[in-house]
């Protein structure tokens, strides 16, 4: 029987993490929500106002037998800007900050040995601010959030941010 593990992280709107994972092969589900912050049951307008301390994040789940956990790490650290603080792109606040919650002390020391090698080998020019902390809590996104690339793909956001990031990544 394979194993099924999950990955939490954020790097910006969830929109965007979600698209990247959506299709990718051994990832079963990536579901966008908020974590890492203090409000319980928070929700998207609340979240946004940057004072729940959550960050938009997508839960991946996924199958480490057909895609590894630093395989994982590769693509999101691929798919965002890391060393900026507390934005991506056109979005800025703590919900859009770079996150990795991790769920074990094995994905913790697996996210911490691969940071530390994408700044000793220079991969970034700045050192990389991503937040690395235990999952506390997850809490999903409403339900209009969920696929939101896919059910909105001519949306301005979708065609101006999302559709580059994808092609960028060689994703569809």
């Amino acid at each position: 029987m394979n194993q099924i593990e999950i990955a939490t992280m954020g790097g910006g709107r969830f929109w965007c993490i979600e698209a990247v994972f959506k299709f990718i092969e051994g990832v079963f589900n990536v579901t966008p929500g908020y974590a890492g912050g203090h409000t319980i049951d928070p929700f998207y307008h609340v979240v946004c106002s940057g004072n729940t301390g959550h960050a938009e994040v997508v839960q991946i789940v996924f199958c480490p037998c057909i895609i590894a956990y630093e395989d994982i790490l590769q693509l999101f650290f691929k798919a965002h800007d890391p060393t900026s603080f507390n934005r991506q792109g056109p979005d800025f606040g703590t919900q859009y900050r770079s996150i990795i919650l991790y769920h074990s002390q094995k994905q913790k020391k697996t996210a911490e040995k691969y940071i530390k090698k994408l700044n000793n080998n220079g991969f970034y020019p700045d050192k990389i601010l991503t937040e690395l902390k235990p999952l506390d809590k997850f809490y999903p996104a409403e339900e209009q959030h969920h696929d939101f690339f896919q059910k909105n793909p001519f949306d301005e956001y979708c065609v101006n941010v999302i559709s580059p990031k994808l092609k960028k990544l060689n994703l569809p």
